[in-house]
């Protein structure tokens, strides 16, 4: 079971199964514990070669044991996600660790991956379990509905799941708009019934400010 101790400590309660995390995010345990490495993030060699063209780097580490495990990884904010079958489409550098319910892969993103640095693939995970994804500060989520569509500075997004399209286009920024771009300027469009998870600090990119 996932639990936050505040809110940078994730604290795992396991009874023989298992859990994959982000390698090295490990900060303790009790109990006993058998680690180990694994090659890419999604199942199976298909996701292993599709990171490793693409430039989607996800290293994990699998946990098994009895005792609790805590994780944590440079004091980023943790949130808690529950999929009941469904799907979430998360950056991989925000994502923490999920629960042995939860299959991992990749999803094309298009446009969006290649002007962030992040590759044209994104991390998915579904199925039924709890997911723990970070965030730069406390995350924040907004709802998607058909009526209203939401648009997202590509900087700030970390997750996102429901029945959502998502698009890529250019226009103005949030920091045009203030005179601070200087590059070429993108936005993450999106449309359906779904959440979107953001944070309040952008990540870097390179396609110029964004």
């Amino acid at each position: 079971m996932f639990r936050l101790q505040g809110s940078k400590v994730l604290a795992v309660d396991m009874t023989g199964d298992a859990v994959k995390a982000k390698n090295g995010s490990m900060v303790a345990y009790d109990g006993q514990m058998a680690f180990k490495k694994l090659s890419g993030g999604g199942e199976g060699l298909r996701g292993m070669v599709t990171r490793r063209l693409t430039g989607e780097q996800m290293t994990v580490m699998e946990v098994r044991g009895q005792g609790t495990c805590w994780f944590a990884d440079r004091a980023s904010e943790i949130n808690l996600v529950r999929l009941q079958g469904d799907k979430l489409h998360v950056e991989s550098s925000n994502l923490l660790a999920t629960d042995a319910g939860l299959r991992t892969g990749t999803t094309f993103t298009g446009l969006r991956g290649a002007s962030q640095g992040n590759g044209l693939f994104t991390t998915t995970v579904e199925g039924h379990g709890q997911a723990a994804i970070m965030s730069d500060g406390p995350a924040v989520v907004l709802r998607v509905s058909p009526q209203y569509p939401l648009t997202v500075d590509p900087g700030a997004y970390i997750a996102h799941q429901g029945h959502v399209r998502q698009s890529f286009q250019s226009g103005v920024t949030f920091r045009t708009l203030f005179g601070e771009g200087g590059g070429e300027a993108f936005q993450i469009r999106f449309e359906g019934d779904g959440l979107v998870y953001v944070q309040p600090s952008e990540r870097n990119t390179i396609a110029g400010d964004l």
